[in-house]
């Protein structure tokens, strides 16, 4: 039952930047929210279900191509590099990497603080002798790495194609602030998905066991924990849509009839079939990733891909 005035609002104030994103976001429109918010520690186990279904293939790929070319990166990269990784979740490729190329340190950047503290001490406890620090925080807003790496050289580590998820403009930005962030002499290990058949993207952002729909939704119980909603959640379906125009999958929240709702005090409507965009998911042909990269002032070094070309993993340096 919707209510006439809105609900009271938490006891814990929700984190700022969430409440003003989520505002500013059913504010809009159409209504669209940044893709970060998904990860509190319910959405981190979430998308840590989806990389293991047999349609969300990126995961798999990934793990492939750092297992068949670990052996390729000492060469290229050198030992002895602090390693940052942008987005680190559980960290699940990052032994891959670790073992192969022997790093000074390891800095994972997360915005779940629980799920990162807890990647962080798994990580730690498999590498006893490496230094782990890890920095709470969002890789798109300010971050100052720890010192203890000041004098190291780094090899920033992106991988799952997260670089995806922002549209072309704002992902060179990010780039272009991964380079300044890393500094001279930095090094770049990305992974990037490729363009292909429309249906196996879908499937694999639209899975048969619901896994990711609960994602999608996770957002909404999310909004009603921290920002004192009352958003009605079964009015809601997941929809995974590819959108040619932009070579991208996009992510709503669709309502199913006519709604209002409430959100940190504010009321909100949605007309039955308006949706809330969640998430975009651009994927890359082999020249635009390398265009990409080059915008962002980086120079692409080697370019790892599957038998399928389903997925990329690409080194690169840093450029002017």
């Amino acid at each position: 039952m919707l209510l006439d005035h809105p609900p009271t609002l938490p006891r814990e104030a929700a984190d700022p930047a969430f409440r003003h994103d989520i505002l500013a976001g059913l504010s809009r429109t159409p209504k669209a929210t940044p893709p970060i918010w998904f990860y509190d520690q319910r959405g981190s186990e979430l998308f840590e279900a989806i990389t293991d279904l047999p349609e969300y293939y990126p995961t798999r790929t990934e793990i492939g191509l750092l297992e068949r070319h670990a052996g390729e990166l000492p060469g290229l990269i050198g030992r002895r590099r602090a390693v940052v990784e942008f987005g680190a979740g559980s960290a699940r490729k990052t032994p891959l990497l670790l073992r192969a190329i022997d790093p000074a340190a390891y800095v994972p950047i997360d915005i779940s603080g629980d799920f990162l503290q807890s990647s962080s001490a798994a990580l730690a406890a498999a590498f006893p002798g490496l230094p782990v620090l890890p920095v709470v925080g969002d890789f798109l807003g300010d971050l100052a790495l720890p010192s203890a790496i000041a004098d190291l050289p780094r090899l920033g580590f992106f991988p799952g194609s997260t670089i995806g998820n922002m549209a072309p403009d704002a992902a060179v930005d990010l780039l272009r602030a991964i380079r300044r962030l890393l500094g001279e002499g930095s090094m770049l290990l990305i992974g990037m998905d490729r363009i292909k058949d429309p249906d196996r993207l879908i499937a694999a952002y639209d899975d048969s066991q619901g896994v990711t729909a609960a994602f999608n939704l996770n957002l909404l119980t999310r909004i009603n924990r921290e920002l004192g909603g009352d958003v009605p959640l079964d009015a809601f379906v997941h929809r995974a849509i590819w959108n040619d125009g932009k070579a991208r999958i996009e992510m709503h929240l669709e309502a199913g009839r006519a709604l209002d709702f409430h959100v940190a005090g504010r009321r909100f409507h949605m007309a039955a079939g308006e949706t809330i965009h969640t998430e975009s998911s651009h994927k890359y042909g082999m020249r635009d990733a390398r265009l990409l990269l080059r915008a962002g002032h980086w120079d692409p070094v080697r370019e790892w891909t599957d038998p399928e070309g389903l997925f990329s993993m690409i080194l690169a340096r840093a450029g002017e």
